[in-house]
């Protein structure tokens, strides 16, 4: 938190600026360089923890390769990732010593929650089961469920609807389920329909604290002949979902990368680590660069603090965040910068890494960086524009912000798993470009 009486430093100097663009490709970059205790630059790397330099550029990219590779496999081996699970709380800590080994301090920031615990959640269709999950943000149905005929329309005489849904498709279904007096709704999801393998891609829960509308679950995509046939013939469907809200605690990790100047405001780098699945080439991607971030920013001793933070709840309308963000408000507009590790960027699966950024010099200043390593997004939020993610919470909040995320082929789904479906390449050269960017910001 910046000091009283000092005045923000909102951007880097317009003369530090041009300099940095007129930068040649080729040259030096600063996330191979480290600043000595005089302030001269050393060429020591930032890819190994042992402190043995790289040669060449490619021994670099394949120290970082290799580090990615580790923490993303190691991200994936825990399992689910949803909120509040075992597999959330054991990436809190898991991150947490990560940070700790590269002689950063770690903190864990622990926030009350409410878990959904699932009890049965399943549709029973002339003698056939089909298991499902719910929608977080819908309320259950009693223990024995809710009997009644299907339809796939919103204003059909029916208990139950049905309607297919992609994984970003959560202001369809809403509408659907807004318009409509059915006690239950079956949102089909996955499957070619929507570029995705069959089954299970379950959609976001804005609202999870109040949740509201008919009962909700989702079923793979594999279930919906059964359901149009169901729906044509008139049988009865049985719909349950019924599960119970624990009390319990998850995490946020957070760390300080402290500048030796506490009069300048922060950088601050944000990722979530929380998702539906296990999530590899999700999340993996941007844990794997907060941490080569983090390594490229201790060892280049900068000037103004970083603060680091890796949000859970980010599948229930950013819920960590939102904590983070409720006792830092100030933050938003201070910083120098936010940026944001979105989700997806590293997918080899249909990926399309999509830049946002807060403003035409923070677009330029990304966008050169990136060439550097090879990497120009295949789309753009345009400044200006209400970014995706939760580059979303810091543009409500009138702060600066560079963002990077992406479209990806197993988007929410169980397939997207380690190594196949992440592009490793990618992930390491974003890794790269974003250190640069970082400590450009951060030692000014």
């Amino acid at each position: 938190m910046r000091p009283e009486g000092v005045t923000p430093d909102l951007g880097i100097s317009r003369k530090r600026f041009l300099s940095f663009l007129g930068a040649s490709a080729a040259g030096v970059s600063f996330g191979s360089c480290a600043r000595d205790g005089d302030g001269r630059t050393s060429g020591r790397n930032f890819g190994s923890t042992s402190g043995s330099t790289a040669d060449t550029p490619g021994d670099e990219a394949k120290l970082v390769e290799d580090r990615v590779s580790g923490i993303i496999a190691a991200y994936d081996s825990q399992g689910i990732h949803r909120t509040g699970t075992g597999g959330d709380q054991a990436c809190a800590r898991w991150l947490a010593e990560e940070v700790d080994r590269l002689g950063v301090e770690s903190s864990l920031e622990g926030l009350p929650f409410r878990r959904i615990d699932v009890v049965e959640c399943s549709l029973e269709i002339a003698g056939r089961r089909i298991d499902g999950v719910p929608l977080f943000n819908a309320p259950p149905t009693p223990q024995d469920g809710i009997a009644g005929r299907l339809s796939s329309s919103p204003d059909g005489a029916s208990e139950l609807g049905f309607m297919p849904v992609s994984p970003r498709g959560g202001a369809a279904l809403g509408r659907y389920r807004s318009s409509t007096s059915q006690a239950g709704v079956i949102a089909v999801t996955g499957g070619s329909q929507f570029g995705l393998p069959p089954g299970l891609a379950l959609i976001n829960a804005e609202g999870y604290a109040t949740p509201s509308g008919p009962s909700t679950i989702h079923v793979g995509s594999e279930s919906l002949p059964v359901l149009q046939e169901a729906a044509a013939s008139g049988t009865e469907v049985r719909f349950i979902n019924h599960f119970v809200k624990r009390e319990t605690e998850v995490y946020n990790t957070t760390a300080t990368v402290h500048g030796s100047d506490p009069r300048l405001p922060p950088l601050i780098v944000m990722t979530p680590r929380s998702g539906w699945w296990n999530c590899a080439s999700e999340r993996g991607g941007g844990i794997a660069v907060w941490l080569e971030m983090m390594r490229g920013l201790k060892m280049a001793q900068p000037a103004r603090s970083v603060y680091f933070v890796a949000s859970t709840g980010h599948e229930l309308g950013h819920y960590g965040l939102d904590a983070y963000l409720e006792t830092r408000h100030e933050l938003i507009q201070q910083a120098v910068a936010w940026i944001h590790l979105g989700a997806n960027f590293g997918a080899a699966v249909g990926g399309a890494p999509r830049f946002q950024s807060s403003d035409e010099e923070y677009r330029q200043l990304g966008l050169t960086v990136m060439s550097r390593y090879g990497r120009q997004p295949a789309r753009e939020t345009v400044p200006g524009d209400r970014p995706a993610g939760e580059a979303r919470n810091i543009f409500d909040g009138g702060g600066r912000y560079f963002s990077l995320l992406g479209g990806n082929g197993l988007f929410h789904h169980p397939d997207d798993r380690w190594p196949d479906a992440v592009d490793v390449g990618a992930v390491a050269a974003f890794a790269r470009a974003f250190t640069d960017i970082a400590i450009e910001l951060s030692t000014g």
